[in-house]
């Protein structure tokens, strides 16, 4: 995602307007990947949608998003930076209305793709024309700016989420786009120079086809594998087939293409490869459990959904505190320790929701959530400075774009995995618990005479509902324990990674495009 030269025509005086106009491009699409979490049950009620298929809101723009971000870079060569952020930001803000007027599932499923489609390009090139406008010495400032724009969304996503869908309706959590996406359209047109375009650049459709096929594929395989019954189910096989076929083209055309859309030399970098493996995971772990949380607090717990949002909203507070404590502590502490420390942190924070009942206190909820947050900003900054600390300079731009591949394909298969989970072992919790509903049982022979007795249809459906109930908080343990599982065992891998000789400069904000 290398930024195309600045102009010489944009005006030194305008920077202030021009940082203002593309930071609403970043705030609008940052806000948008967390402000739906708090609105999932409220969109799954008007949509009829299951418990695991309203996830298909998140992944959908998730997968979207992450197989159009390699190619932004590309677009904007061919046909101008600026016509390309334009196009970006009334697709991203036609497609949000669209999505706050859908009447289905698959309606609103369609029009998230859209979104993702659209916004993927805005964060990469609204961060090219930040550090084209500021010198050298400037573009720290503006990259820490840049941060925090970008963090805005996990902060006060599922605030403002809550609070609209709380006081007039889910929908106006697409339609709150339509001001900023028109605020931040009209100060590119009055304020952004346009690039040179350059008529000779190409792209490796063919590579870009096969990875757009391997991830589409692969998310309707993990996300309808639960409901058809997995490979019971021909569309099941045949996606599975696809997905395989389309990641095996991409890997010989790769390895043998003179020129292809993933560049294979890249994972000839030790540390590059490795903290490929690293964001993949958090991507798993932060998004995760994210998706989550919002139905435990709405659905088991009776949160209000503007009470959801306040007490989610601490998590990104502790990112962006440790992520400035982290800027200062590059350079002075060595990196792989940092790692270390916030998959500690997030592993620590997984271990104590394993432990969470619907009777957990507020205060557990928002500093759990704190602590999961500050590991994430213990994350970011260190592993993306050791990614890219031995890659040559001519392959940051390829290794930029495969790296926040690697982190959104990690988000959307951990939201289709820990669903399929919640569905699957709530059944399998149930019918454990429910073998020990006989008259035979003589603990429970205590619990029927309190009104529950299986005799009567009254005692079968209110043993039914409290036996779901417990089944379901078990299943969630079972992914928290799952997440924390996947945080501590990627914490050996810290021990491969080398530490480089000298910092070079790296734009830490690069995870977060």
């Amino acid at each position: 995602m290398s930024s195309s030269p600045a102009s010489s025509a944009t005006p030194v005086a305008n920077r202030g307007a021009i940082t203002a106009c593309v930071i609403l491009a970043v705030i609008m699409q940052a806000l948008d990947t967390t402000i739906a979490n708090v609105a999932l049950p409220y969109i799954q009620g008007s949509v009829s949608a299951s418990a695991d298929q309203i996830n298909w809101v998140l992944t959908s723009y998730i997968v979207a998003a992450a197989i159009m971000t390699p190619p932004s870079g590309f677009l904007a060569a061919k046909f101008g930076r600026k016509r390309v952020l334009l196009v970006a930001i009334s697709g991203f803000v036609g497609a949000s209305v669209l999505c706050g007027l859908a009447q289905s599932l698959n309606q609103i499923v369609a029009f998230r793709l859209l979104q993702g489609l659209f916004g993927a390009s805005l964060v990469p090139l609204s961060q090219g024309i930040l550090l084209d406008i500021y010198t050298v010495e400037e573009r720290g400032s503006a990259m820490a700016l840049f941060g925090v724009s970008v963090m805005v969304g996990p902060v006060l996503g599922p605030v403002i989420g809550g609070w609209l869908t709380d006081n007039i309706s889910w929908r106006w959590v697409f339609y709150i786009n339509v001001p900023i996406g028109a605020l931040a359209f009209a100060g590119i047109v009055v304020f952004v120079s346009e690039t040179k375009r350059d008529a000779l650049a190409k792209l490796d459709w063919f590579g870009f086809g096969m990875m757009s096929l391997f991830i589409a594929s692969l998310q309707l395989f993990l996300d309808r594998g639960e409901q058809l019954d997995w490979f019971s189910s021909g569309e099941i096989m045949l996606e599975a087939i696809i997905c395989a076929s389309a990641f095996y083209l991409l890997l010989v055309h790769t390895l043998t293409a003179e020129k292809s859309f993933v560049n294979p030399k890249l994972f000839l970098d030790q540390n590059f490869s490795i903290s490929m493996i690293f964001i993949f995971v958090i991507g798993i772990t932060y998004l995760a459990s994210l998706a989550l949380m919002t139905p435990y607090l709405q659905t088991l717990m009776g949160y209000p959904v503007i009470t959801a949002g306040i007490v989610m909203g601490p998590r990104g507070l502790g990112t962006m505190l440790c992520m400035f404590i982290v800027g200062r502590l590059i350079g002075k502490v060595d990196t792989r320790w940092l790692l270390v420390l916030g998959l500690g942190l997030t592993a620590w924070a997984m271990y104590d929701m394993t432990g969470w009942t619907p009777d957990v206190s507020q205060w557990t909820i928002i500093s759990v959530g704190f602590i999961q947050g500050a590991g994430l900003g213990f994350l970011f900054v260190p592993l993306t400075t050791i990614a890219f600390a031995t890659l040559p300079a001519h392959m940051r731009g390829d290794g930029t774009g495969l790296y926040n591949l690697s982190r959104n394909i990690g988000s959307s298969v951990g939201i289709s995995i820990v669903s399929a989970l919640i569905v699957e072992n709530t059944q399998s919790n149930h019918e454990s618990i429910a073998a020990y509903v006989t008259p035979f049982n003589h603990a429970f022979n205590a619990v029927a005479a309190q009104g529950l007795s299986p005799v009567t249809a009254a005692g079968r459906a209110s043993l039914n509902e409290i036996i779901t109930l417990q089944s379901t908080i078990i299943a969630y343990m079972d992914d928290f324990k799952l997440l924390m599982l996947m945080s501590l065992a990627v914490i050996p891998l810290v021990l491969l990674l080398r530490k480089p000789k000298a910092a070079p400069a790296v734009d830490h904000s690069a995870v977060m495009e």
